[in-house]
């Protein structure tokens, strides 16, 4: 898949111009699904904030609200219930998936449980779109910093992508850059940490990052 991993949605001109980019034509001509999974397995969100995020209210401008030209939801746990003859070709027309934030490790699990993982790899047209938890779920691995759901055996997540991701740097007092340095010194893995304006653009087999604020790659081993 073509991957804009972000912590914040698509929050300036450079990212937006990134969306376009992969998305091969103007976001108002692009149909999307919405996945609010993640938002179940955090105790932060819930029915108020899934709300937010379909009905593309204010504070979800940077996600569900960019003029889609049409905006759908594909809620993960449903999906085992229907089975893929129903739900695949939903995706599949789909030029565009927007994983919304909450606990990585949940949405993960819907991930595999839902049979998404399985069509993850056909899906080379569609552009997903992470915010937060929804970018964090491609790595191999979160480290426990990260981990809310209770049922989570561990913090490994899908492992699309080689390197870890560590959000919303100083957006809140647990995430500095020094939390970030000995989140990192936990894995065995690359990470980046990276700020609301900040974007991982994966595609072509390259990685790039996209940036009107501060990121920063840590090496592993390079952690606090």
């Amino acid at each position: 898949m073509r991957l804009l991993l972000t912590s914040g949605g698509v929050t300036n001109a450079s990212i937006e111009g990134a969306l376009v980019d992969l998305l091969g034509k103007a976001v108002a001509e692009s149909h999307g699904l919405c996945i609010p999974t993640a938002q179940w397995g955090h105790p932060m969100c819930g029915p108020a904030s899934v709300r937010g995020l379909v009905a593309a209210e204010p504070g979800w401008r940077h996600l569900t609200g960019l003029g889609w030209a049409s905006l759908g939801v594909l809620e993960l746990t449903a999906l085992p219930t229907i089975g893929p003859d129903r739900w695949a070709p939903w995706v599949r027309a789909a030029d565009v998936l927007l994983v919304h934030g909450g606990d990585a490790t949940y949405l993960c699990h819907w991930v595999r449980q839902s049979g998404l993982v399985d069509l993850l790899p056909s899906l080379t047209e569609t552009v997903w779109v992470g915010v937060s938890a929804g970018s964090m779920v491609m790595a191999p691995r979160i480290g426990d910093y990260f981990v809310e759901w209770p049922g989570a055996p561990d913090d490994r997540t899908l492992g699309v992508v080689d390197f870890a991701i560590f959000p919303h740097l100083d957006l809140f007092p647990t995430n500095t850059m020094a939390h970030a340095e000995r989140w990192a010194a936990g894995l065995d893995v690359p990470a980046y940490v990276i700020d609301e304006e900040t974007a991982i653009v994966v595609a072509d087999g390259s990685v790039r990052v996209v940036s009107e604020g501060r990121w920063r790659r840590i090496e592993p081993g390079a952690g606090a």
